[in-house]
């Protein structure tokens, strides 16, 4: 029996290498084809290894010099304040949704889950945003549309109140004469942290990875967020490469496109690698519990 459990555990942990392999070899060989000179990618192609040293990509990339640190800062203010922007109105719209004694609390819930299925469309949303709240070329343009709240949030966020918190804790602290604020600050917040960080985590690579509300609704390149900003740069490599007047003086560049691809791709990544870890037990915890109780 003991040696049928060891082969058991042994393909077990054989299998769960694998796996592991196949998540972190992809990022592997992005991370070593944006450092491979562009002539051996085109010649040799893809390979886990450098087959020629180069920071050419990394180069071309830093001859937008503060531009990018600029990029870097408005993102990084935007994933900061948007997320915890959104985390606060998603517990202030979930937790009265989580009280059955709440008037009104049917409609508000169909208000929520209506918009999950329909929306105005980009055309009135921009006309809205752009002409009526003139956020246009405003640094709130990155934050409030389409991800200052989201009814998917919501909804995590009331079932994790309602199926995973005992009423029997409310009951109690209105007893002991707590006011709503007081029970939501003081019992709902502190025992949900993991799905808070799981909304935080989530609503957080959604600000980060956001490069749509930048061509929406900035032209100012100084309002950029770095993934807008990567995608420009990206844009006029190709736009040179494929103008027939523009190419032989791309040549004579030698610019680096599928090696800046991959070097854009790392520079985005960057931070999630950084916070990721520190978030992830938080990140896992809420997901299993939502998926069992919500």
């Amino acid at each position: 029996m003991v040696q049928k459990n060891k082969g058991q555990q042994f393909i077990l942990n054989l299998l769960f290498i694998i796996l592991c392999l196949l998540c972190v070899l992809p990022f592997v060989l992005l991370i070593s084809s944006s450092f491979t000179e562009e002539a051996a990618l085109t010649q040799k192609g893809y390979w886990f290894w450098p087959w020629k040293v180069s920071m050419d990509a990394y180069k071309y990339l830093m001859n937008s010099g503060s531009q990018i640190l600029t990029s870097y800062k408005i993102t990084l203010l935007v994933t900061a304040i948007g997320t915890v922007s959104n985390i606060m109105l998603t517990v202030l719209f979930a937790y009265p949704l989580s009280r059955r004694e709440m008037p009104a609390r049917n409609f508000f819930a169909f208000f929520v889950f209506f918009t999950m299925l329909f929306n105005g469309g980009i055309i009135p949303a921009y006309m809205m945003y752009a002409n009526f709240l003139h956020l246009k070329n405003t640094f709130w343009a990155l934050i409030i549309p389409w991800k200052l709240l989201g009814a998917f949030n919501i909804i995590m966020m009331r079932s994790y109140f309602t199926a995973s918190i005992p009423n029997e804790l409310v009951e109690a602290a209105r007893i002991d004469g707590a006011r709503e604020y007081g029970i939501l600050f003081r019992i709902m917040l502190p025992l949900s942290k993991p799905m808070l960080a799981t909304i935080g985590l989530m609503t957080g690579l959604g600000f980060w990875n956001d490069w749509t509300n930048s061509i929406y609704f900035v032209t100012q390149k100084n309002l950029y967020s770095i993934q807008a900003l990567l995608n420009d740069i990206m844009t006029n490599i190709q736009f040179l490469q494929n103008n027939t007047q523009m190419q032989q003086h791309a040549n004579q560049m030698n610019l680096p496109s599928a090696s800046v691809r991959m070097a854009i791709a790392v520079i985005g990544i960057l931070p999630i690698f950084a916070i990721y870890p520190f978030v992830q037990k938080y990140f896992v915890k809420g997901i299993v519990v939502g998926g069992v109780k919500g």
